[in-house]
């Protein structure tokens, strides 16, 4: 998850999409987003993986029941790129190597 479902939390969709062990989706927490957060995706999901802490504690004051036993996971990455920048790619597959450690092999 980003804010807007626009760059980041996309680019992460896109780029994961074809992993065998991993079903993914992406949403963003604004009102503006492309597609917006739902308390179905969120039940939906088994891990939630959110960009900044800000999107996490949105997440918890919109959907508290959804989020109560569900890992979420912040990235910590700034919306400093744009859809599939080279640089943004190598830092995702960075960070979910570090949660994830079968990401990418």
């Amino acid at each position: 998850m980003c804010s807007r479902n626009r760059r980041r939390s996309l680019t992460a969709e896109t780029i994961f999409k074809g992993e065998p062990a991993w079903d993914i989706s992406s949403a963003g927490t604004e009102e503006s987003a492309r597609i917006k957060v739902t308390a179905g995706q969120l039940g939906w999901a088994d891990v939630i993986m959110v960009m900044e802490k800000r999107h996490k504690e949105r997440l918890r004051q919109k959907y508290p029941e959804a989020l109560a036993a569900k890992p979420c996971v912040c990235l910590f990455i700034a919306d400093d790129y744009e859809f599939m920048d080279a640089n943004l790619i190598e830092v995702l597959r960075e960070k979910m190597r570090d949660h994830f450690p079968a990401a990418g092999k």
